[in-house]
């Protein structure tokens, strides 16, 4: 197939498709989809081989958010029944880190809900990063906390933090049908704030909230020219209880179109199985271990994932390995500007990969990922907001796919997505 010949090619030399062969990705047919694997495959190889980097979620604040995005579990006028929590001290946030880094993950990734820390908040985070890696050794901590103002991710780079996620979620275009409270112009500045810091930027985008093709490539566009060192990938959890409960627009056919177009898209880049696999791609997750090199271990916010042994019997039983402590995930041109304080990589998105420096949770998963800080799998908020106790919750009820995996009308089924009801914030073991 041409196209693919030509991605392959584009990729292995860190060249950017035109927008319509990232269209002709995602318009190809079920028949031609392990071809779209494989050649997507060769790219992920090039630059990662067989690894499989693993990431845990710690959510430092749970809950009550002010800012209204609609895929978020936690936004304000949420009726899912999640946890809610205020901040987890320093010690507690370590010792629920520690179950992650025990079951191999090299990143923990924490995050609060809300619009964005406060100086205090800051100083909060920086007693947790420290009281984490005193704990662990070389792990990696990225912080996800929403909107920063002037001097914040200095500050948090300074305390220790290694990266920060801040995802763009959806294209500028459709931004203001998702979310009212913030633009996306504020989410870009956050990233490029982060890059600036010499933090490592994660940003990503949550897909099957009813964007369009174009919507699609548009987002991992702009990433592209933002240039994060990771791009989460969420798949949308359709929480009862917020704007798109009934938005189940996704096959696990089209889940893996789409990782394969991010991966022709930023090819050396870490492409980040996010929030929702477990429910989009079901059976065929391990076909996106050809496309992407890092996945979260365990739980996300507020939906539980995969038992954590489960994964990583799949990462092996696919052929693929964990990522060790001491090999550095990015390829070495981009480890090496990063390490040399390459804040930005990107010199727009016509530009090589990696460039001079210039200039954006959780998903946790894509419904998880909730205001303005919550990016995706790594995406959290945080901010101001009432906080309320720990609470236990039941599993939401949430629409049925049919068959094709569109949701069926009049439809539940409440076991395709529990509320997280382990882990941080409650006295049960974390699912790692």
């Amino acid at each position: 197939m041409d196209l693919l010949n030509t991605l392959v090619d584009k990729g292995l030399r860190r060249e950017l498709p035109t927008r319509e062969e990232a269209l002709a990705v995602l318009a190809t047919s079920d028949d031609e989809l392990l071809d779209v694997v494989a050649a997507a495959g060769k790219v992920r190889r090039q630059w990662f081989g067989r690894r499989v980097k693993l990431n845990y979620l710690v959510n430092l604040k749970s809950g009550l958010c002010p800012e209204d995005c609609s895929y978020c579990s936690q936004r304000l006028g949420s009726k899912a029944e999640i946890l809610k929590y205020t901040w987890l001290k320093p010690e507690e946030a370590s010792q629920a880190a520690a179950a992650g880094v025990a079951g191999g993950a090299k990143r923990v990734c924490l995050v609060a809900s809300g619009r964005g820390p406060t100086d205090r908040d800051v100083e909060r985070v920086g007693k947790t990063i420290a009281a984490i890696k005193e704990q662990n050794e070389g792990v990696e901590v990225c912080a996800c906390l929403g909107l920063l103002s002037d001097g914040q991710a200095e500050r948090l780079r300074d305390a220790g933090a290694d990266a920060y996620n801040h995802n763009l979620n959806t294209s500028e275009a459709t931004y203001g049908a998702i979310t009212k409270t913030h633009t996306y112009a504020d989410r870009v500045d956050t990233v490029q704030k982060a890059h600036a810091a010499g933090l490592s930027a994660c940003s990503g985008l949550i897909a099957g909230m009813g964007e369009s093709d174009e919507d699609l490539v548009d987002v991992v566009y702009s990433l592209r020219e933002l240039d994060p060192d990771s791009v989460p990938v969420n798949f949308l959890i359709p929480f009862e209880g917020t704007p798109l409960a009934k938005e189940w627009n996704l096959t696990p056919q089209r889940a893996l179109r789409i990782l394969a177009m991010v991966r022709f898209v930023c090819p050396d880049v870490e492409v980040r199985l996010a929030g929702g696999r477990e429910v989009h791609l079901r059976s065929m997750q391990p076909l996106a271990l050809h496309l992407v090199n890092s996945i979260f271990l365990g739980d996300y916010l507020t939906s539980e994932g995969q038992a954590g042994q489960t994964d990583l019997d799949m990462i092996a039983d696919a052929g693929f390995e964990v990522e060790g402590a001491g090999t550095s995930t990015l390829p070495a041109h981009r480890s090496d500007a990063l390490a040399g304080g390459c804040g930005s990589h990107g010199g727009g998105a016509g530009a090589s990969v990696c460039g001079s420096a210039a200039s954006s949770a959780a998903s946790a998963s894509s419904a998880d990922a909730g205001a303005a800080g919550c990016g995706s799998a790594c995406g959290g908020c945080s901010g101001h907001g009432e906080e309320a106790a720990a609470t236990a919750a039941a599993p939401a009820a949430v629409p049925a796919p049919a068959p094709s995996g569109q949701a069926g009308a009049g439809e539940v089924r409440s076991d395709l997505v529990a509320v997280r009801r382990r882990g941080a914030g409650t006295e049960l073991a974390p699912n790692a």
